[in-house]
């Protein structure tokens, strides 16, 4: 019986996992491009020798643990502190938990283009600004360090609600009564935090990490409207390289190699997550 409810589910997740993943493996020993036809041709693992000498593909790896580890740092950080502010008592409380998920709530290509909007030059608000202020317009999107900066920024912009949220439903689960005993005991705002408050958020802390770097890692969207990778691939994604290969150069065979280097590369960084959570609860204990 226990299995027979579980069927629909386990479906669902063979159908949009276990089926492309699947795929994605069989087609990646294959030269499937404009060469053979389009007709995958067995390559005897050509494709993943490509892809171990390929700088490109080692360059946007670095880029995106690079991008994927600075938002995901923030994000952690100034989610847990905007869910600390919202567990207050605070007036029209439900207005304002409303209006700090909005930019979580807009859909990441809209939100790209706002940004992409924002940074425009020379006539974007920010650079109209700078003009105002007696400056000269600067290409906010035209330079690697700023491009990567901004990116950064939209992302955690966007994504520090959805993990806001999340600490906020723990924080919601710790009885007062505990809190309460370390006030008798005499413990200030960062012991109770310390000892207290990250142990028993730690199950969704771990959780908020898990999504976010695993969204993180497989970023292409908030890239491709934003910035298209540039400039000169600066700020190009290991998921922007593999639309590239797929969609771009019609090498499908390379494309699905690409998704699951990035796939293994989520696999080993989510595994060494959990590993690291139980160190750090041991450390809290």
């Amino acid at each position: 019986m226990s299995l027979l409810l579980l069927a629909p589910a386990l479906l669902l997740v063979g159908v949009v996992f276990l089926w492309p993943l699947l795929r994605y493996a069989w087609l990646s020993g294959h030269a499937a491009s404009v060469l053979t036809g389009l007709v995958p041709l067995a390559n005897g693992g050509a494709n993943w020798q490509r892809l171990l000498s390929d700088g490109r593909f080692w360059q946007d790896t670095l880029q995106t643990l690079r991008f994927a580890g600075v938002s995901l740092s923030l994000e952690l950080l100034l989610g847990l502190a905007l869910a600390l502010l919202l567990h207050q008592p605070l007036r029209q409380r439900g207005a304002v938990r409303a209006a700090v998920l909005l930019p979580w709530a807009l859909p990441t290509t809209v939100m790209a283009l706002g940004w992409r909007w924002l940074l425009n030059d020379p006539y974007g608000p920010l650079n109209r600004l700078i003009q105002g202020l007696g400056g000269s317009p600067y290409g906010f999107l035209s330079t690697p360090a700023t491009t990567w900066l901004f990116t950064v920024l939209a992302d955690v912009w966007k994504s520090t609600p959805f993990v806001a949220l999340l600490l906020l439903a723990g924080l919601q689960t710790i009885p007062p009564e505990l809190e309460e005993a370390l006030l008798l005991e005499g413990a200030g705002p960062l012991q109770r935090l310390w000892r207290l408050t990250l142990p028993l958020l730690a199950p969704y802390l771990l959780l908020a990490a898990l999504f976010r770097l695993a969204q993180a890692l497989g970023v292409f969207d908030l890239i491709q409207v934003l910035t298209g990778g540039g400039p000169a691939s600066s700020t190009e994604s290991l998921g922007l390289y593999a639309y590239l290969n797929g969609m771009r150069f019609l090498d499908f065979g390379y494309s699905a190699t690409v998704m699951l280097g990035m796939f293994l590369l989520v696999l080993v960084l989510t595994s060494g997550l959990l590993l690291l959570r139980r160190g750090w609860q041991g450390t809290l204990r």
